[in-house]
C-alpha cells in the first residue's frame, strides 16, 4: 500500500526539480494551480498534459509510480464522472429511459473535471517527490513570515505540516503491518460483503489509532525533551538561497498563467 502513496514521500534524485529551491517551488506550484484552473478548452488540457508529461519526465521519477499513486483516488474520480453524467443537463440527448437522462455535455464536464483533477494531483505530487520534508516546511516558514505581524504560529504551523508529510508514509506502513498481523491470524477481507467487510476493517483500525497516538505521543515528548519550544529564534543548519534557475522557474510558471489565461479568452 505504501507504494500507492504519493503525499509524504521523497525519491532522492539528481534533477533540476530536486535542485530547486523549495520556496521557488511553492511559488511556481501556487501559479500553476492558478493556471490549471483557467484551463477551459481542448487547447488548453492538451498542453497542460503536455507539461506535467515532460515535467514527470524530468523529475527522474518512473511514470508507473504516478499510476500506482492515483489508486487511492479512482473511487473519487468515477463518482465525480458519473454525478456529472446523471445531475448534469444539456441540449444534445443521448439517452433517456424514465427519469435518467444522459446528454452529451454532461460526459464532456465529467472527463474535464476527472482530467482537471489529475493534472492537478500529478504536478502537485512532485512537490512531495522531489523535497523532503523539511525543507518544504523551512521554505513554507519563510514565506508566511510576514503573517507573524498578524500573530499567526508560523514556526508551528510549518513543524506541523513537516510532522504531517513525514508521517503519512509511515502510518501507511504500519497499516500495512497490521493488515498482515491479521491475515496471519485467519482474518479474511475478501469475498465479504459491504457490512462485513466494513465491519472487518475495525481490528485494523483501532490498533492504528492506538499505534498513531502512542507515535504522536513520544514525538511530542521528544520535541519538549529538545526544548524546542514554539521554534521562533531557531537557526538553520541549511541556508536556503535562490539561484538562477529558481528565479527561471517562477518566471516560467508567471507565464504559464498568461498563456492559460490567453487560450481561455480565445477560447471564450
Amino acid at each position: 500500500m505504501i507504494e500507492n502513496v504519493l503525499i509524504g514521500q521523497f525519491i532522492d534524485a539528481s534533477s533540476i526539480f530536486h535542485r530547486l529551491d523549495p520556496r521557488s517551488k511553492l511559488i511556481s506550484l501556487f501559479f500553476i494551480v492558478i493556471a490549471f484552473l483557467l484551463i477551459d478548452n481542448i487547447a488548453g488540457y492538451l498542453l497542460a498534459s503536455f507539461l506535467v508529461v515532460v515535467c514527470i519526465t524530468c523529475s527522474q521519477i518512473p511514470l508507473r509510480f504516478f499510476l500506482k499513486g492515483l489508486k487511492p483516488i479512482l473511487f473519487i474520480l468515477a463518482f465525480t464522472v458519473i454525478y456529472h453524467i446523471l445531475f448534469t443537463k444539456g441540449e444534445n440527448l443521448l439517452f433517456q429511459y424514465g427519469v435518467l437522462s444522459i446528454y452529451k455535455e454532461s460526459i464532456i464536464d465529467g472527463v474535464r473535471i476527472v482530467l482537471r483533477i489529475l493534472l492537478l494531483v500529478l504536478i502537485t505530487s512532485l512537490l512531495t517527490l522531489t523535497t523532503k520534508p523539511l525543507d518544504l516546511a523551512h521554505g513554507f516558514e519563510i514565506l508566511c513570515k510576514p503573517l507573524k505581524r498578524l500573530h499567526f504560529p508560523v514556526e508551528q504551523f510549518s513543524l506541523m505540516l513537516a510532522i504531517t508529510l513525514r508521517f503519512i508514509p509511515t502510518i501507511v506502513m504500519e497499516l500495512d503491518k497490521i493488515i498482515d498481523a491479521q491475515k496471519a491470524r485467519g482474518v479474511n477481507f475478501e469475498d465479504k460483503s459491504f457490512v462485513k467487510k466494513v465491519f472487518s476493517y475495525i481490528p485494523i483500525i483501532v490498533p492504528l489509532l492506538f499505534t498513531s497516538i502512542q507515535r504522536a505521543e513520544n514525538l511530542a515528548n521528544a520535541i519538549d525533551a529538545r526544548a524546542y519550544g514554539d521554534g521562533s529564534g531557531r537557526t538553520r543548519f541549511k541556508v536556503l538561497h535562490f539561484e538562477n534557475r529558481d528565479y527561471l522557474v517562477i518566471g516560467a510558471s508567471l507565464l504559464l498563467v498568461g498563456i492559460f489565461f490567453l487560450l481561455r479568452m480565445v477560447g471564450g
